[in-house]
């Protein structure tokens, strides 16, 4: 009889380093402004209307806190949110839970500092508690060790925050904070720069691209139609920036698609900005961009995740950027259900677009750049006004050629300047490419010269035209040939100077 023994299965401990994971835990590409944005989610999920920034940059180690007047914790709860992780990213949440992996404030903290403090009070009470994270500390321990702060290391720290918050103007009126975050140093500016430029290279990031980042991020809180937020970075009061300024009579949207995806829909909306804007965004004050970024910066995707913008800028790898392409902007919306699905990174910088989505990101911003492609060839078409000259009211014009005399539409004869002007950019180009046909055909009748020249196509807009004209006529089943030789006696465009799109069309 044979007796078969259960083979032990060997293993040894895999305990990580706890400073070694700490350390790489917080390199996730956050910035000084992406950072603070990721504490901030957590403020807005604390049902908080008051965000409150301050740096202590006078003495080193500098001090930053992050402030807010939302629900607060009571000691089991803060205790549990400064765990690694503090929730698991497949648990379900709430519409408006700004969070994901349980690693946000962790991580950001980490990212910007090797020690932080969190003080919380539950709304309604007096007292509050803290925990501290200190890298020194676990390296000393060589453990996973939550520092309990004491009531006497509690106070000092409020002490620190009444003192900080009272040498910068225009508080914000009735804010009581109930959660309280301390940076203790920011190694970044300590450790790398000069000491003379250390202060001076923190404040100048923290009133340029902190203040710049939150405006554009939180726009749509900060322009809450029922309850606004407010976040208040030291002595200013952060100005919301809308990249897509609808109430602008000149941004044109385009059509939107809806895809459900998940257990969320997905929209997808395009839109234009005027070709104006390129002359408007040299001036200070304008809608379009911010005061350090240009146009060509801000085209591309933004992300909206719960009405967080959540990446913008770029093209995220769909294509690339091109200066053709600086009156586009995407506009994505999606629920906080569909993290998994976009492959949501935890700094919530980066998103991977699934290949169930990608084929019609791909089809929409074909659109979406056509249409600022022509915005931007056209820009400028109206601007001649330096020589006026009296209105010709002849229909006809000679042009002489290399092939002799011809005759064109006259374009400033009345009729045709009206009706042109009366026109969209999409039907203004084929109102041109009709021009061409007429005046072709004008001179083929006159026979003014034996051999009609062949012309190019020699923009977007007629390549677009012709492409729409050979499609109409394969709608009524005219054969290949006629539509090549209608197009050759009557545009003037032979077989061999016609665009490669429009050749495939005649293929099918």
């Amino acid at each position: 009889m044979n007796v078969s023994k259960e083979t032990e299965q060997k293993y040894v401990s895999a305990i990580p380093n706890p400073e070694y994971l700490i350390k790489s835990i917080s390199e996730q590409g956050y910035s000084l402004e992406s950072a603070i944005a990721d504490l901030a989610d957590n403020s807005i999920t604390a049902g908080c209307d008051s965000i409150e920034i301050l740096v202590e940059t006078e003495k080193a180690p500098f001090q930053l806190f992050i402030c807010d007047n939302g629900e607060g914790m009571y000691p089991e709860e803060l205790k549990q949110n400064c765990k690694f992780p503090s929730s698991s990213p497949e648990h379900a949440r709430n519409a408006m839970d700004l969070g994901r992996f349980g690693l946000g404030m962790k991580s950001a903290s980490f990212s910007q500092s090797r020690k932080f403090t969190v003080l919380s009070r539950k709304k309604g009470t007096d007292r509050y508690h803290g925990f501290t994270w200190d890298v020194d500390f676990i390296k000393k321990t060589g453990e996973w060790r939550l520092i309990v702060n004491s009531d006497a290391e509690v106070n000092s720290l409020l002490q620190d925050y009444i003192r900080l918050r009272g040498s910068y103007v225009d508080p914000l009126k009735g804010f009581e904070a109930n959660t309280i975050i301390i940076w203790a140093g920011l190694y970044k500016y300590e450790d790398y720069l000069n000491e003379k430029n250390r202060s001076k290279a923190l404040n100048r990031e923290v009133s340029v691209n902190v203040y710049e980042h939150l405006g554009i991020v939180f726009h749509r809180f900060i322009e809450g139609k029922k309850t606004s937020l407010k976040i208040r970075v030291n002595n200013h009061l952060i100005a919301p920036f809308n990249p897509f300024p609808e109430t602008h009579k000149g941004l044109r949207s385009i059509e939107y698609r809806q895809k459900q995806f998940g257990d969320d829909n997905i929209k997808l909306e395009g839109f234009v900005l005027p070709s104006i804007a390129l002359d408007e965004v040299k001036s200070e004050k304008n809608c379009w961009t911010t005061s350090n970024k240009s146009l060509i910066d801000m085209e591309g995707v933004y992300v909206y995740r719960a009405n967080r913008l959540i990446l913008y800028g770029g093209w995220n790898g769909l294509i690339k950027k091109y200066p053709r392409l600086q009156l586009a902007r995407l506009r994505v919306d999606i629920g906080n259900s569909a993290d998994h699905l976009l492959h949501l990174n935890v700094a919530k910088s980066a998103v991977i677009i699934p290949h169930d989505l990608k084929e019609a990101f791909e089809g929409y911003i074909r659109i979406l750049t056509t249409e600022a492609t022509k915005e931007y060839t056209n820009r400028g078409l109206r601007k001649f006004p330096e020589r006026k000259k009296k209105a010709d009211l002849s229909l006809f014009n000679k042009v002489h050629t290399n092939k002799g005399p011809m005759l064109e539409i006259n374009s400033d004869y009345p009729l045709v300047e009206m009706l042109r002007e009366s026109l969209n950019d999409e039907q203004k180009s084929h109102f041109n490419l009709f021009l061409r046909v007429l005046n072709h055909s004008t001179n083929k009748i006159r026979n003014i010269h034996e051999t009609q020249p062949h012309y190019e196509v020699d923009s977007q807009q007629a390549v677009d035209a012709l492409q729409l004209f050979v499609e109409k006529a394969k709608e009524h089943e005219f054969p290949n040939s006629f539509i090549i030789e209608h197009i050759r006696q009557n545009f003037g465009i032979s077989e061999t100077n016609l665009p490669s799109n429009v050749l495939k069309l005649l293929e099918q």
